[in-house]
């Protein structure tokens, strides 16, 4: 309860050491900082109501998909990763190769990903997958497999509900949507499983994978404005998608919430919210840089989710397997009328 005179969002703690006096250590959970802070607490109880579950925070997506999968896999377990999503899962699936784990690589497809969990200890998927959007069967999996962990950055917890679906977990990169503002790194784990939750925790405490203190007052900041401005870049995402579907000399638009799209039946089941990422191929390298190096409105950067206008043609970084002409754009919350008149004028001048 707040009294008064209390700050509406408490400033961040900045403490390696903490008061703690005598033998009795449970008196708080507050010993040392790799453990836990006060500004951590406030922003896992945040994301715990958003998910309705326990959630912990790390220093970046990929440190929260680490913990999962090194928390939780032996030698002799098989995991089941994308093999055309999120590149730094498959690289921790590698890497535990070295050491007796078993890495299988599917596509984003729910067939394939059931008959890849058979026998496999643990199942990620990315979905909608990045940079395609596929879309995959969230509780068809959970259905099969013996623990199935959900990357749910793109939909977020406001487009879907992974543990409701039956995942035992979802794993997000905190540095996209949630935070919306393409100025931090963190990630999270949520579950409703105390026994991975206990798992997971040791993995961080022992690991030092934490999210420092200001970080984590800035994204507990930047969670007020997670509906509004998702509301505003998904309806933004709609529209340039149709934009850029009814255009000849765009090849393929990929964006689940499209009609036409191969994923919008299952994505319209299963998502309240489509997301604020746009594929599109212009079937060549020299097409799509011409036009990024067009466009006014819209940034050249990687990542996505924040509320500025961004796009890059995907090939370049050379770990997707896409169309030299693939471009990504993550739609900000600017005005449409003007982002639609900037990438009309682009695709124009990229012809």
């Amino acid at each position: 309860m707040a009294e008064q005179g209390d700050p509406l969002l408490p400033g961040p703690v900045f403490a390696t050491g903490y008061h703690l006096s005598g033998d009795d250590l449970d008196v708080t959970p507050y010993g040392y900082a790799r453990y836990a802070n006060p500004t951590w607490t406030a922003l896992e109880a945040a994301l715990g109501e958003l998910e309705d579950a326990e959630a912990l925070v790390f220093a970046s997506g990929s440190a929260a998909i680490a913990a999962v999968m090194c928390a939780t896999l032996n030698a002799g377990d098989a995991v089941v990763v994308p093999g055309d999503g999120y590149p730094a899962a498959r690289t921790i699936a590698a890497e535990l190769t070295r050491l007796g784990v078993e890495a299988r690589e599917v596509p984003t497809d729910t067939e394939a990903i059931v008959n890849a969990a058979k026998g496999a200890a643990l199942v990620l998927v990315e979905t909608p997958s990045n940079p395609l959007l596929d879309v995959v069967d969230i509780r068809a999996i959970a259905s099969v497999a013996r623990r199935l962990v959900v990357d749910n950055t793109l939909a977020t917890p406001l487009g879907q509900r992974p543990l409701d679906l039956g995942a035992d977990a979802t794993v997000l990169s905190g540095s996209k949507h949630l935070t919306g503002h393409s100025d931090l790194l963190l990630g999270s784990v949520a579950t409703r499983d105390p026994e991975l939750l206990g798992a997971v925790t040791r993995w961080r405490n022992g690991t030092g994978a934490i999210l420092g203190p200001f970080e984590a007052w800035l994204a507990h900041r930047s969670l007020a404005t997670l509906d509004v401005r998702l509301e505003r870049q998904c309806a933004n995402a709609r529209a340039l998608a149709e934009l850029l579907a009814a255009r000849a000399d765009v090849e393929e638009v990929r964006y689940p919430g499209l009609p036409g799209d191969r994923s919008h039946p299952l994505a319209a089941r299963q998502m309240t919210r489509f997301g604020s990422v746009v594929s599109f191929d212009l079937g060549t390298a020299q097409r799509a840089n011409a036009f990024l190096q067009a466009t006014d409105r819209v940034t050249e950067a990687t990542s996505f989710g924040g509320v500025r206008t961004t796009a890059e043609r995907r090939a370049r970084w050379g770990i997707d397997a896409v169309s030299p002409g693939l471009v990504r754009l993550s739609v900000g919350i600017e005005g449409l009328a003007d982002l639609s008149a900037d990438i009309a004028r682009a695709l124009d001048a990229a012809r």
